[in-house]
């Protein structure tokens, strides 16, 4: 599928139900229509699927409109021959037919356009950090080099200010990368105020309370959480959400002999992210802050003892692991992986009461 085309196959029912390709489409919804309702006269069931991609979500609302089941699949979970090397359209719309008759693709949570505004301030987040890169490489080819603790702080912008160059023209280059980072921390601040007006409205809002309970899981964090994973009742267990996280290892295994490796990195990595940034709070020992008393106010007790039972949980395994010699950011990692099992937990302790 891209912005003129879409290329489409069928899986016929059965075990050896044959699978053709349509051939290709406009990628506009009349089109879509058109071919929808041709195989609506042709079959009685119809199942649809494509493949996540920066054209969004409007075709698997146009056709859930319709009246048709239609799932979004994520690319990372597509399972691949070993050796495949090709890859066409025709190839990838006869691949997904041939699977999701099987029942091997993985699909993601389709968000509603509330919840898809919430994602603008992660293009904001990641416009700044490449502008904040720009200007350290800058600063690197001319062997400035910041010798603070910690950079974009007060002091880093004061070292800024009194950098000495050569050339009037590396003034210029200085001056236009610093206005475009004062440019891009302006349109976060004001998408993140946004966003938290924002989820006042959500049919989610419940959610997004409950999750913060959770100690390393602040209102951005569960908004992230949300607006990507959605309803956590689609995953069965919580290592399902794990997997789809891309926290579990990788493993290569042949007869006796078992080898695993780092995470998979499969899946969604801005939760992926989020919770390994929240992980870092479990090195401290476990407590009840101000702030965690008032983000749990008025929430369910069972929420509350999961979070607590999370948080003693996790800040003894992160000491056990550190004392037995782990890397620090593979104990972080491991406990991140934990933290979707409890926000898991979490969800499926709230997300039945919206439902009711």
């Amino acid at each position: 599928m891209s912005k003129l085309k879409i290329s489409g196959a069928v899986a016929e029912d059965g075990r050896q139900g044959e699978v053709r390709f349509l051939g290709e489409i406009d990628n506009t919804p009349e089109a879509v229509r058109r071919l929808v309702h041709k195989l609506a006269s042709r079959h009685s069931e119809l199942l649809f699927c494509y493949e996540a991609g920066p054209t969004g979500y409007g075709l698997q609302r146009q056709i859930s409109a319709f009246g048709y089941d239609c799932a979004v699949i994520a690319p990372s979970l597509i399972p691949k021959r070993p050796g495949e090397r090709v890859k066409t359209n025709r190839r990838d719309a006869l691949t997904l037919a041939r699977l999701h008759r099987a029942g091997e693709l993985t699909a993601i949570w389709v968000p509603d356009p509330g919840h898809e505004a919430v994602r603008a301030r992660e293009a904001a987040m990641a416009d700044l950090r490449e502008k904040r890169q720009y200007l350290q490489s800058f600063l690197l080819r001319h062997g400035r080099i910041f010798s603070g603790r910690k950079p974009w702080t007060r002091a880093h912008a004061r070292w800024l200010a009194e950098l000495v160059f050569e050339h009037p023209a590396q003034y210029l280059v200085l001056g236009e990368y610093r206005q475009a980072i004062a440019d891009a921390e302006a349109r976060l601040e004001r998408l993140t105020q946004q966003v938290a007006e924002i989820v006042a409205t959500w049919s989610m809002a419940p959610v997004v309370e409950a999750y913060q309970a959770l100690r390393g899981v602040a209102l951005l964090t569960a908004v992230t959480f949300v607006a990507e994973i959605g309803d956590v009742r689609r995953f069965e267990s919580p290592r399902q959400l794990m997997a789809f996280l891309g926290l579990v290892p990788c493993e290569s295994s042949t007869g006796e002999r078992v080898r695993r490796g780092g995470i998979t990195k499969a899946g969604n990595t801005r939760v992926r992210r989020v919770l390994i940034e929240g992980a870092w709070t479990y090195r401290f020992p476990a407590r009840m802050s101000r702030f965690l008393q008032e983000r749990q106010e008025g929430l369910p007790a069972i929420v509350r003892a999961i979070a607590w039972k999370a948080q003693v949980r996790l800040c003894a395994r992160y000491r056990r692991l550190m004392a037995a010699g782990k890397r620090q950011t593979v104990v972080v990692t491991a406990i991140a992986r934990e933290m979707a099992a409890f926000l898991w937990a979490i969800g499926r302790e709230i997300q039945p009461r919206l439902a009711a």
